[in-house]
């Protein structure tokens, strides 16, 4: 009888493994598909695509032309477009720039503590990496608290990548991002005179107009400086 049972059990056994090895190449092939999925990277728009080419007209000379990338950040790219299209972005101020690093602005607070109506948009960090002319939002500590703040890198930071959500690049104009005034604030900051998304059919580029000098005798205020720790800022 034992010699019996020991047959039955080989017997279960043979008939077991191939049935074990389907189901390990089937757990393995759902892996696989698993891990090609969460790499999977979506064709970018062509670099013409005027829906998603954003423009900024600077008063530090002229027109910065830059690629959007929905097909890594579409939350963002969609804020952009939003905010854009209600004018949100003329008039204000790159309020913090260091030379070497990077260009922020968006703020409509000016200090880097403010940004748009809107709720925060959350993170969709992706492979693109802080090269020069790397479009990025801005956010505070919470991974998921961009809104409208943005910066542009003037030289490469790899170690920012993975840690903000890049979703654009400077393909034309970058000599004027480079002529942005730096500062933390800068004493004469760079505005956004208009900002346009080109399928709009926005105006060629007009120089923003000239401050008028104050009048004999009236004070002149300087901008104020703020603490370090801006809550906004890429590091």
């Amino acid at each position: 009888m034992r010699f019996v049972g020991m047959i039955a059990m080989l017997a279960a056994t043979l008939l077991a493994g191939p049935a074990m090895a389907q189901n390990k190449a089937m757990e393995e092939a759902a892996k696989a598909t698993t891990t090609t999925a969460s790499k999977q990277r979506y064709t970018p728009p062509p670099t013409n695509d005027l829906e998603n080419t954003w423009l900024l007209d600077l008063s530090s000379g002229g027109r910065v032309s830059i690629w959007l990338r929905p097909d890594v950040a579409p939350d963002m790219v969609r804020r952009i477009k939003n905010l854009t299209r209600r004018k949100f972005y003329d008039g204000l101020t790159f309020h913090r720039v260091i030379d070497g690093f990077m260009a922020q602005g968006g703020d409509p607070q000016g200090d880097g503590t403010g940004g748009s109506d809107l709720p925060d948009v959350k993170a969709e960090f992706n492979y693109l990496p802080h090269v020069r002319g790397a479009v990025a939002a801005a956010r505070a500590q919470d991974e998921n608290s961009a809104n409208s703040q943005f910066y542009i890198m003037l030289m490469p930071r790899l170690s920012l990548d993975n840690k903000y959500t890049v979703f654009g690049r400077v393909l034309q104009g970058m000599q004027y991002v480079d002529g942005i005034q730096k500062g933390e604030p800068p004493a004469n900051p760079t505005r956004i005179v208009h900002a346009y998304i080109a399928a709009d059919n926005p105006p060629p580029y007009q120089a923003a107009p000239a401050a008028p000098a104050p009048a004999l005798g009236a004070p002149v205020t300087l901008p104020g400086t703020k603490p370090n720790g801006n809550p906004k800022a890429p590091r």
